[in-house]
């Protein structure tokens, strides 16, 4: 599918997680089959914008094309100015968060704290399409949830000022913010609003496996699906769903052999992104989803957090797939599942 002038090698999306989607696991994924990522989001307040923090979320050095920069913020002038600063540090989208229901971002009436003020939505949309594409020419898209709470869904009125606004491409979340990420998500508005407006639409919400992107698809009519909580620890995810919809045929699960590597290269990364002091902090969640469901993986993870450098982390990981080999007493090649069920 495109997306303005980008041509993106399928329509499997790595959803934005704040303090997941960093470069390291962007660019993991994307080597994984997913067709396209976006950034940690950022926050618009300029104050911010050279703070270690925002840099590392706007980072996208030698990262594959589109480069993609998710801003928060319920200012229209700052987040038009953050799209500008934003575009002319390198970001080739610019992606509006309207869905997340974290308290810190609701509370300074940010993320899906907007969809009570449809006026102030119409306002911020207007503004940053404005200043990316006046002598830019830089899309502009939209990620929100399907309302405030499930008495008060104005997805569709959100979507219809979005295209109005110029708004390019759209990203539904199918729970409203009071939801939270409980309960199950719904597609009945993410089908309606794919009726009522003319611009690509993708669908996100507990989508966790090939068959049930497929579903998603069928049924709400999307253009494609974005795929979150369930790539964490769990990277390849995208070439598995790329390959079903592309040929109806399930790809063999990685082997413990690969999964290993895969783990191995994505700390490299990680460690060389962060440095050794924060690179080992924050890896401590990656590897613990790693071995989420492996034999013995819970007590790795609370072993995980015991050790304070990166080389100890590496070596215990390298430790703990060697042993799972060895426990199962099956050949290298041997997937997750077989060795589960053996």
């Amino acid at each position: 599918m495109r997306l303005a002038d980008f041509e993106l090698r399928n329509n499997v999306f790595v959803a934005p997680m704040a303090g997941v989607t960093d470069r390291p696991f962007r660019q993991l994924c994307k080597r994984l089959g997913a067709g396209y990522a976006i950034s940690e989001m950022a926050a618009s307040n300029p104050k911010l914008w050279d703070s270690e923090k925002t840099s590392r979320r706007t980072n996208h050095d030698g990262e594959m094309e589109p480069k993609a920069v998710q801003l928060a913020g319920a200012d229209p002038v700052m987040l038009a100015q953050a799209a500008a600063f934003n575009i002319d540090c390198g970001a080739q989208v610019i992606d509006l968060n309207m869905g997340c229901p974290a308290k810190k971002v609701c509370n300074v009436a940010a993320g899906s704290a907007l969809l009570k003020d449809e006026n102030l939505v119409a306002r911020i949309l207007e503004a940053v399409v404005t200043a990316a594409s006046v002598g830019r020419g830089v899309p502009v898209t939209l990620k929100f949830r399907t309302g405030w709470d499930r008495t008060h869904r104005n997805a569709v009125r959100i979507a219809q000022l979005a295209e109005n606004a110029g708004i390019q491409m759209l990203t539904l979340h199918g729970r409203t913010r009071d939801d939270h990420y409980g309960g199950a998500a719904e597609y009945d508005t993410i089908a309606e609003v794919k009726t009522r407006v003319r611009i690509p639409i993708i669908a996100n919400g507990d989508i966790d496996s090939p068959v049930k992107a497929r579903w998603v698809l069928g049924y709400t009519g999307a253009d494609g699906v974005m795929i979150g909580r369930a790539a964490q620890g769990r990277p390849w995810i995208f070439r598995e769903v790329a390959h079903y919809l592309a040929t109806g045929s399930h790809l063999l699960p990685p082997t413990v052999v690969e999964i290993g590597a895969l783990l191995h290269q994505h700390l490299e990364d990680h460690y060389a992104f962060y440095g050794e002091f924060t690179g080992m902090r924050t890896a401590r969640k990656h590897i613990g989803w790693y071995v989420r469901g492996l034999p013995g993986g819970e007590q790795f993870r609370q072993h995980m957090n015991t050790l304070d450098s990166c080389r100890l982390q590496m070596e215990a990981v390298r430790a703990f797939f060697e042993g799972i080999g060895r426990a199962c007493d099956l050949l290298p090649n041997f997937t997750v599942q077989e060795r589960l069920a053996a």
